[in-house]
């Protein structure tokens, strides 16, 4: 094993600049989630009336609202809810979409015709529209919003999965297990699953920054959580009838979108990349 001198890191991240500033942050934005009470001293729901509409200024970074309300500090405690919106998305998508290609791929025959027309209906309609129906359905909240973006990312998932699983059925020590005496079940939990999940967690790196737009979308329509909570849609969304006079308070709160889902796509871009992923 090599190991890298202080020097030689450098050099390392000098060659990937790009890289290092979307991974800086990445790392920015989880740390909002996660302890936002460290990168702000104002409170997210309430404000100063008298201070309303005031610019960007290094009192208030990103200026405030029409209520006197920091943006900055609604943005740092936004990324909580959408960061945790993204994530279980990610998880549904990646956990019922593995399970359903699984399925399609190992047991074939009935179970692929029936399970891959199902997720064919599904990949025809546009996962945004998908997802504001079953948000309709459900009831505007952010929890039904990460359901929502999960199920309607579900079809890539299990594409992807039952392509993996259809090339490692037919290697050959795959036909030497079954040779051996090991059962279906058995020999799908040794050998199949595991060397099948390298495509399937590539693509969830990618869906990342996917969801992160997804979930801020639909906040931006109004399908998420209702005011005065904070999430980045809706911060986008409250300043939309001001952008001629008080530009701010919806292009600052884009910027901030905007750049996590540019380094969550170029993070995910790296790892695929990377054959030591």
């Amino acid at each position: 094993m090599t190991t890298l001198t202080a020097p030689r890191a450098t050099r390392e991240l000098l060659r990937h600049p790009v890289l290092v500033a979307a991974w800086v942050v990445v790392a920015l934005a989880v740390g909002w989630a996660l302890l936002p009470q460290l990168f702000t001293s104002y409170s997210p729901y309430t404000g100063d009336p008298s201070a309303s509409f005031a610019p960007p200024s290094a009192e208030h970074w990103f200026g405030t609202d029409r209520l006197g309300r920091d943006l900055y500090a609604r943005c740092v405690y936004g990324a909580r809810t959408t960061l945790t919106a993204t994530l279980l998305a990610v998880l549904i998508a990646f956990g019922v979409g593995t399970l359903v290609g699984l399925v399609a791929g190992y047991f074939g025959k009935v179970w692929d015709n029936v399970v891959m027309r199902v997720v064919d209906v599904f990949l025809s309609i546009p996962s945004l529209l998908l997802a504001m129906v079953v948000v309709s359905v459900l009831g505007y909240s952010a929890n039904n919003i990460a359901l929502a973006v999960g199920i309607s990312s579900v079809a890539s998932f299990a594409r992807v999965m039952r392509a993996e699983v259809l090339a490692v059925v037919n290697q050959d020590y795959v036909k030497a297990a079954y040779g051996s005496g090991a059962g279906r079940f058995a020999v799908m939990a040794r050998h199949v699953v595991p060397n099948s999940l390298s495509s399937v967690i590539a693509l969830a790196a990618l869906e990342v920054g996917t969801a992160v737009l997804a979930v801020a979308s639909l906040g931006f329509l109004g399908y998420g959580s209702p005011p005065p909570e904070p999430e980045w849609g809706l911060l986008v969304a409250e300043g939309r009838d001001y952008v001629a006079v008080h530009p701010w308070i919806s292009i600052l709160p884009g910027i901030a979108l905007a750049l996590v889902v540019i380094a969550a796509h170029r993070i995910s871009t790296s790892l695929r990349k990377d054959p030591r992923r």
